[in-house]
């Protein structure tokens, strides 16, 4: 049977859609509801890895559904899945699954909680799904009404100003985004279409833009760059993270930052990935990766600055996110894949750093690094998985990290789009320099200095909890010790689309 008659994407973007109903409307109980999300997400995640075993490594879109949807504008519900997109669903599916597990004990409006969880996920998924326009904005769109309620009703601190703020941001770079996909829109000539492939496959030549090229492609970039986030776009991000409750930091750093980086390969990159806007970028590579390098320095020095556990690991997403923008606008094969790799290993590392912070909180009701001291004691499990996740993050071999990075400044160290290559791949290294400083300087500060007298006899993980944090180390060195794994699948994207 052909896998693709029973619509696996389908089943896969719209299953946590279908448990949020069943959650919302048929669960009682809160150990049902968090027993139900937990199989939706299991579901999802077993798809997703039977998906990615079964991609044919020669590249291309495959698993495509497209049927007619609008017929008046000529939009199709049309998704499909090639390296870049399918690493993207697995990555998502696996942290919507660990998300269900860190928010276990969630007590409040559980049924709500896990409903919006599940809704978001769907949110995610169809935005890497989909090859259509049209349905890609209204994907990106879905995912913002979960995420506010989820800061602005389970968050702490100013969590409705932080909520309120990451919806202005994302509608600020939405309306730019739709304005940009009508104009590519009317720029189709002939019978206007919204079909990703189609335009990609057409090329410079078979568009008749309505206003110039670039135009068009800083329009569509702008909503890229609010949810990468790009300097100086990026100040919703630390009160996001700040005051979302665990899980939803989980999420929006392991996969919402990795939207924005995704629409910039797949929409304006314009390398193989099927930029919509060709010719572009190229022209603006040398100041968007200079952006992206003053991303990777003011990141890593904000984050030396912050006492907070949680704006620490949220500003170095900043840094970390800018090593994926100057892959991105390196634009040759070899920074593209190490941006989309470093993509997925942010996502693994800093998804896992979230999460521990949240177990940090938990035991100890504190964040605030200046308060806190002889973790490692008390909780030796805590401070090893943590200690992992921060010398990941800091690019030690043997870990996703150090592959990914090196693989950017590989492919950035020798780009011809950049007319000083050499010294943006250096000043971005500084970066890991001084990552290497705030982490270690934060794992000793937490765990290693002489005990304080108010955390004894904090407990350590769970079963539950080591179960959800061992499955992150044992991918985070799977693929750092065997990167052929994801090289086989994102490789061959980066010269083929459609």
């Amino acid at each position: 049977m052909n896998i693709e008659s029973i619509h696996p994407l389908s089943i896969i973007v719209f299953l946590p859609a279908l448990g949020a109903v069943v959650i919302a409307l048929l669960v009682k109980k809160d150990s049902a509801v968090r027993l139900t999300a937990a199989f939706f997400t299991f579901i999802v995640f077993a798809l997703s890895l039977a998906l990615f075993i079964m991609f044919d490594r020669s590249g291309g879109v495959q698993f495509r559904e497209q049927a007619q949807w609008i017929d008046s504008i000529n939009a199709t519900y049309f998704v499909g899945v090639d390296g870049l997109s399918l690493s993207m669903v697995l990555l998502t599916a696996f942290l919507g699954l660990a998300a269900v597990f860190v928010s276990w004990k969630i007590k409040v409006r559980v049924r709500e909680y896990f409903a919006w969880i599940l809704l978001l996920e769907t949110g995610i998924l169809g935005v890497f799904c989909s090859l259509d326009l049209l349905l890609f904005f209204l994907f990106w769109e879905v995912e913002l009404i979960p995420m506010y309620m989820l800061i602005s009703i389970w968050g702490s601190g100013r969590k409705e100003y932080s909520a309120i703020k990451f919806v202005v941001y994302t509608l600020f770079g939405s309306a730019f985004m739709l304005a940009g996909i009508l104009t590519l829109y009317y720029s189709t000539p002939g019978a206007h279409t919204f079909n990703m492939v189609e335009i990609a496959g057409a090329g410079v030549g078979g568009l008749m833009p309505v206003i110039p090229l670039a135009s068009i492609f800083f329009l569509i970039f702008i909503a890229f760059a609010i949810k990468l986030p790009m300097f100086p776009l990026h100040t919703w991000l630390p009160d996001a993270h700040t005051d979302a409750p665990t899980a939803v930091s989980v999420i929006l750093a392991g996969i919402l930052l990795k939207m924005g980086a995704y629409g910039m390969i797949r929409l304006v990159a314009g390398f193989g990935g099927g930029g919509l806007v060709p010719g572009v970028a190229e022209h603006y590579a040398p100041l968007l990766a200079a952006l992206a390098v003053v991303s990777v320095l003011y990141g890593a020095a904000a984050t030396v600055r912050q006492t907070d556990l949680k704006k620490l690991i949220a500003y170095s997403s900043v840094s970390h996110m800018g090593f994926v923008l100057l892959g991105i606008f390196a634009l040759n094969q070899v920074s593209l894949t190490g941006a989309t790799l470093q993509m997925f290993s942010h996502g693994l590392i800093t998804g896992l750093l979230f999460a521990m912070v949240g177990l940090v909180y938990d035991k100890t009701h504190q964040r605030q690094i200046p308060l806190l001291g002889g973790l490692a004691r008390q909780m030796p499990v805590i401070a090893v998985v943590f200690s992992i996740a921060g010398l990941a993050a800091l690019g030690l071999p043997v870990t996703i990290g150090f592959v990914a990075e090196f693989t950017v400044f590989v492919g950035s160290f020798g780009s011809t789009a950049l007319p000083a290559a050499q010294t943006y791949t250096v000043l971005a290294i500084l970066g890991i320099v001084i990552g290497a400083g705030y982490i270690l300087w934060m794992l000793e500060r937490v765990f290693y200095r002489e005990p304080r007298e108010e955390y004894k006899g904090v407990p350590d993980a769970d079963n539950m909890e080591k179960a959800y944090t061992f499955a992150f180390v044992v991918l985070i060195l799977l693929f750092g010790v065997y990167p052929k794994l994801l090289l086989d699948v994102i490789g061959p994207v980066f010269g083929r689309f459609g």
